[in-house]
């Protein structure tokens, strides 16, 4: 088969599927339609937001399907006349069996993990936060349970020790889209492929949704965890604490980059050591987090010594 032949239907939703949609067309693949998210309003203003998908689709005048609901009856039928003869789904949602299974040469994912490990919404950062020092990323078809299908192609991808989420994300964005081009590639070259069945046990790690809650720091952990708990938080969602500035004032605020200094110290977790000109660092098991970068709500993101320019922080400051 051609690749003018291969009728090709994508989906995806942020830029890390923008990585992946760029190489099909750049590699001339017959891109038939793109499915990405409806349009909302973000934001303050609650302006109309389009999916980064979308942008680029429109740029590259694809066809767009923003289907509410995939078990839609007119959305599948529009689907079903575009004849796909691959799917390919790249960071979107979970799919109806009508849709998965609609193609002759099946639907691949891409993941960003080496599965089985990491299934779920958020693999780049519980990797980080689990203090991995490898991850990768994993095409396999789709089945009826999700991200449990055989495996295609699968890449490792070091994670290093300053990492934060944000740096992980990008490599693997661009790992990812090399690893989806390959796949298509093995899928048109007409030659059975060898896929490996993921093996189930009760040690494979997951990746879970992040909530609001889940990125609440408890600073009674150890120093290790704590690092690796903000960079794999970071930039997005954030990990976040509430500090005590003074006995009547309390802020809520969100970290973005740390430090850690490794020592015994006697002070209660959360407490607060600063210069009052440069250094912000709290007391935690066995050691301290120094803070480079925070945020705190309603104001800009900013590095300590302007924070620390702005506030007065009291001798009994703390982080709770």
């Amino acid at each position: 088969m051609e690749k003018k032949d291969l009728k090709i239907v994508f989906m995806g939703t942020p830029d890390f599927a923008v990585a992946s949609l760029r190489l099909l067309v750049e590699n001339q693949y017959n891109v038939v339609a793109v499915i990405t998210a409806p349009d909302k309003p973000a934001g303050r203003g609650q302006k109309v937001q389009i999916s980064a998908v979308k942008q680029y689709a429109l740029q590259q005048n694809l066809p767009i399907l923003q289907p509410e609901k995939l078990k839609n009856h007119d959305f599948l039928q529009t689907l079903s006349r575009f004849k796909p003869d691959l799917q390919i789904v790249v960071a979107f949602r979970m799919l109806p069996e009508a849709v998965w299974s609609l193609p002759l040469l099946g639907t691949f994912n891409l993941h960003a993990s080496l599965l089985p490990d990491y299934r779920g919404a958020a693999p780049i950062n519980w990797a980080i936060i689990n203090g991995e020092t490898e991850t990768g990323v994993t095409t396999f078809f789709l089945s009826h349970e999700i991200d449990t299908g055989e495996i295609i192609l699968q890449k490792r991808i070091p994670i290093y020790d300053h990492d934060s989420a944000g740096d992980l994300h990008d490599r693997l964005m661009a790992e990812g889209s090399t690893l989806v081009l390959e796949t298509v590639n093995l899928v048109l070259s007409e030659q059975p492929i060898q896929t490996l069945k993921q093996i189930e046990n009760a040690v494979v790690k997951s990746a879970p949704k992040l909530f609001t809650e889940t990125c609440k720091i408890n600073w009674s952990k150890s120093v290790d965890q704590l690092f690796n708990f903000i960079r794999g938080l970071s930039p997005y969602p954030a990990a976040w604490s509430e500090l005590i500035l003074s006995d009547t004032k309390i802020s809520s605020l969100k970290i973005f980059e740390t430090e850690k200094e490794i020592t015994q110290h006697q002070l209660p977790f959360g407490s607060i050591i600063t210069d009052h000109k440069k250094i912000m660092k709290v007391a935690v098991n066995n050691g301290f987090i120094v803070i480079k970068q925070l945020q705190l709500a309603g104001k800009k993101r900013m590095i300590t010594e302007d924070f620390l320019r702005g506030y007065q922080v009291s001798d009994n400051a703390k982080m709770i």
